[in-house]
């Protein structure tokens, strides 16, 4: 049973991590895309609907990897943790089918007919339609969203008699307080992927020489709403997380922390390796009295190390979620300090010529997926050992008649079938960032250049 828990574990692990390639940039370019057809709407410029065109092609192919990558999840609930839905699908079922039934159609609908009807729809109808896959975008994540805060927060519940956990009501579902910050916190990560991302491909055709207007564009566009969302990252949607944390999972904080004594005045630690067996952190390079500040706004309040909880209530792989936790917060450090360095060479006239800076903005494309799924990997190893916190440990969530050796069987043609779909969408990216976003750039003209400055 101990070996098919932990393959039932890695399967999902794996399905969802990849998944979530897809749908973080889709998000984060649903709003990009509504901020370029709102300046084409301003302005009726066509250089800005050259440029939504182009987003939109990106948009339109992560979108078909995210659909096809995030189907098998759904058949997972059953199959290989069908214990857990068969206790708690009365609840997650309500925000799983909204989400395919409302948000996933809406979005779906409205961008075929942003990538194939803007001439029928005119310039107001596509503004509509852009507008339109953003929300179904983005409330598609708040619903899944909220599907996860219910399991590491639950509430609108009640356990009936046969022991089912049922729902009792629905707007507590949710409007689950967990599942706001979270849902706030998730989409300024992806937000950030679609910036970068965006940034990332201006700085290569700056530093290429090619398609030099829109490079200014995807530049700007990138950096300027990238330096937002990196500040309201950390404060306040991640520090109303960790107090959230703080307060509903303490020994998930502990041991983010590597917190293993309880503490008045407690440190924050930056550096160091968690050693679980002796029940100390190595090597610590500290902040004294940071974490109770951070925590309770008290530079002297006692916060309770892991020693001060049952070890059966310990989350699992501690050193992991540490890492996890601490890769998450540092990447979301360094991506501040760039796009509020960006943001200052922006203002000063002086990015577009800062060949430096280009070249970091283009090789930070991989930063903002590894910070996300650092993220996600901390919120789901800290509810370990629980499935649902507080109600259903993750041992009693999984198919009993599913063993080991067919997940196994199933986790290996995965990797080979994800493999072939990670080379097909890089193909296809890289084709469509040759292609470029339209023709009759003339780069070095005075108009092209005060269009890019606007």
């Amino acid at each position: 049973m101990e070996e098919a828990l932990n393959v039932h574990r890695l399967h999902f692990a794996f399905t969802v991590t990849f998944h979530y390639i897809f749908p973080q940039l889709t998000m984060g370019l649903a709003l990009l895309l509504l901020y370029l057809k709102t300046k084409a709407l301003r302005r009726g410029d066509e250089h800005y609907n050259r440029a939504a065109r182009f987003w939109g092609r990106i948009f339109g192919i992560n979108f078909a990897l995210g659909v096809v990558t995030g189907i098998p999840m759904e058949f997972q609930f059953g199959t290989n943790w069908a214990e857990f839905s068969k206790a708690a699908g009365g609840v997650i079922g309500q925000t799983l089918a909204m989400e395919g039934i409302f948000s996933f159609f809406l979005e779906s609908s409205f961008l075929g007919l942003f990538l194939y009807r803007e001439k029928k729809l005119g310039r107001i109808g596509h503004w509509w339609a852009a507008f339109l896959v953003w929300l179904g975008s983005w409330l598609s994540g708040y619903l899944i969203v909220a599907t996860d805060a219910w399991m590491q927060h639950p509430t609108g519940y009640k356990l009936g008699a046969d022991g089912a956990i049922e729902l009792a009501s629905f707007w507590g579902l949710v409007l689950n307080k967990w599942a706001l910050w979270q849902y706030a916190h998730t989409m300024l990560g992806a937000v950030q992927t679609g910036c970068f991302v965006m940034a990332a491909v201006g700085a290569f055709y700056l530093l290429t020489k090619r398609d030099e207007t829109y490079g200014r564009t995807f530049v700007k566009g990138g950096v300027l709403v990238g330096v937002i969302a990196a500040v309201l990252q950390l404060f306040p949607t991640g520090d109303m997380q960790g107090r959230m944390i703080a307060d509903n999972q303490p020994p998930t904080l502990a041991a983010m922390e590597g917190l293993f004594d309880t503490q008045q005045g407690a440190p924050l630690a930056i550096l160091g390796q968690p050693d679980v067996q002796n029940r100390r952190l190595d090597n610590p390079l500290e902040v004294p009295q940071m974490l109770s500040f951070l925590t309770y706004r008290e530079w002297t309040a006692n916060v309770k190390g892991l020693s001060n909880f049952p070890q059966d209530q310990w989350p699992d792989a501690i050193p992991l979620l540490y890492y996890s936790y601490h890769v998450m917060v540092g990447l979301g450090t360094i991506f501040i300090a760039l796009m509020l360095l960006a943001a200052i060479l922006l203002w000063r006239g002086a990015l577009y010529r800062a060949r430096w800076m280009l070249w970091l903005l283009m090789l930070s494309v991989p930063l903002p997926y590894i910070a996300n799924t650092a993220g996600w990997m901390t919120a789901e190893i800290g509810r370990q050992p629980w499935l649902i916190y507080g109600l259903m440990r993750t041992a009693h969530g999984i198919s009993p008649r599913v063993g080991a050796g067919n997940a196994w069987f199933t986790l290996i043609g995965f990797m080979g079938m994800y493999t072939v779909l990670a080379i097909l969408w890089l193909f296809l990216i890289y084709r469509e960032i040759e292609r470029g976003p339209g023709p009759g750039d003339s780069s070095n003209s005075e108009a092209a250049i005060a269009m890019a400055a606007d």
